[in-house]
């Protein structure tokens, strides 16, 4: 199945139906997909941590002069270090998903492999991850913003899995 990104974004915001045909996609696709994800969150948390600065991250009197010395390092370790944060907790997230989808799978007569719910479920954590980027530019809470998100995904990832084909008799 020949697919682009961009078609995969778009009907993982908004077409729940096609995540239960997309279990069948090659992982590599799929981690592409991830990663873009991942790619976009991390640029985004960079830019907040450019915006507040470095020196908010070191605000003591005694360290001031040096962080200005050495602050040319600090945005490559901070990239980095938003990358690889943002990547294991991105990937725990889709894999509980997946765990809660695969228990769904059975009560629901489904065919299902945890590995092709984990697929499902990276496509419909999409409305998670941007509600993760942007929840600190809207006036709500980060619980609420997280039950929206958890409510979200799972609802996307049940709608899918009302496409997955029926267990055999």
């Amino acid at each position: 199945m020949k697919i682009s990104h961009m078609q995969l974004l778009i009907d993982s915001l908004t077409n729940p139906k096609k995540l239960g045909a997309y279990r069948i996609l090659s992982i590599g696709k799929v981690m592409q997909f991830a990663f873009l994800l991942i790619t976009l969150l991390t640029a985004f948390s960079f830019g907040q941590f450019v915006n507040t600065g470095a020196d908010a991250v070191f605000s003591y009197a005694d360290i001031e002069q040096y962080v200005a010395d050495i602050q040319w390092i600090v945005y490559p370790i901070a990239v980095v270090f938003l990358f690889v944060m943002s990547t294991a907790i991105y990937f725990m997230k889709v894999s509980l998903y997946a765990l809660a989808g695969q228990f769904l799978v059975k009560p629901m007569k489904r065919r299902g492999e945890y590995r092709q719910v984990w697929r499902t479920a990276v496509f419909a954590s999409t409305w998670a991850t941007l509600l993760s980027m942007f929840g600190s530019l809207l006036p709500i809470s980060s619980t609420v913003l997280t039950l929206i998100s958890i409510f979200i995904t799972m609802a996307f990832i049940i709608f899918a899995l009302t496409k997955y084909p029926l267990e055999k008799k």
